[in-house]
């Protein structure tokens, strides 16, 4: 991705990418909305709502969205872990 012009803004979406890839501490490979100050940084960049704008980016297919204590974290696609469906945690179960 080229870095935008001088006085150029990121569009949501960009930021969203810069932030994971900026934000993230390995091992992780995504971002707690609220921990890592994103949230924050998103209002204060745009003055708009980051959780309508990481909704829509993720029915877009831009990010994935996983539910968190305290917010979500956001990652990258294919980078999110897989979610269990039931017949996967009924077998865990031994049912």
């Amino acid at each position: 991705m080229a870095e935008p012009n001088e006085g150029q803004k990121l569009t949501p979406a960009e930021f969203v990418k810069k932030a994971i890839l900026s934000l993230r501490k390995d091992p992780y490979k995504g971002i707690h909305s609220v921990y890592s100050g994103f949230n924050e940084a998103f209002r204060a960049y745009f003055n708009e709502d980051p959780v309508k704008w990481t909704n829509q980016l993720a029915s877009e297919g831009a990010v994935e969205l996983r539910p968190a204590r305290g917010g979500i974290m956001l990652y990258l696609p294919g980078d999110a872990p897989a979610r269990s469906t039931g017949k996967e945690v009924l077998k865990k179960m031994g049912l």
